[in-house]
């Protein structure tokens, strides 16, 4: 039987996948050409003549390449996948410990966002939200990559809190789209 290109792919991590070194700050145009490579020599179209088996591999390769391209791609996805190849185990069900400077400026935001719709230039509050949720979200994010970059040294607490709220920004960020969305449709 004829192997794969790329047989080794399921017992990689998703940064030797795509032949990037482990850290939080990656070269985005680097992982999308690794990405379209791979599947390139992987996709079920070029195993049309292939044993039922090859077919399925192919299928199951694509959709490995699939995940951990979208793992890597977020930010907020691939500080966790750091996390987790660390060792560190998050728990959905549990709240984590935030900081409560941290959770006062989320009440903050979030108590704006609700008052959007009822000011009198519900534009320009929102643009101000988005301001400084996207200077939040990059204090965050400058956080993470100085925990993560080197993630044997990182302080994976800290780094784990950092992820949380990266989590809550993202959240809040999609909340913010969503408002502005309905503020567009009422023109």
């Amino acid at each position: 039987m004829t192997s794969l290109p790329g047989s080794e792919l399921f017992t990689q991590n998703h940064f030797e996948l795509f032949a990037l070194p482990v850290s939080f700050d990656i070269d985005l145009q680097l992982l999308s050409e690794n990405f379209r490579n791979l599947q390139q020599n992987v996709h079920p179209d070029r195993y049309t003549n292939a044993s039922d088996q090859e077919k399925r591999l192919s299928v199951q390769r694509a959709a490995q390449i699939n995940e951990a391209y979208q793992v890597l791609k977020s930010p907020q996805r691939r500080a966790r996948y750091i996390l987790e190849q660390q060792g560190v185990v998050f728990d959905e069900q549990a709240n984590p410990v935030m900081d409560p400077l941290f959770l006062m400026q989320q009440m903050e935001l979030r108590e704006a966002l609700s008052e959007v719709k009822s000011k009198d230039d519900p534009g320009s509050a929102l643009e101000k939200i988005v301001a400084d949720l996207k200077l939040a979200r990059s204090e965050v994010l400058q956080k993470l990559a100085e925990q993560l970059n080197t993630p044997e040294t990182a302080d994976l607490d800290k780094a784990s809190q950092l992820t949380h709220e990266l989590q809550f920004l993202d959240k809040l960020q999609s909340e913010t789209e969503m408002i502005e969305e309905e503020l567009l449709d009422s023109l």
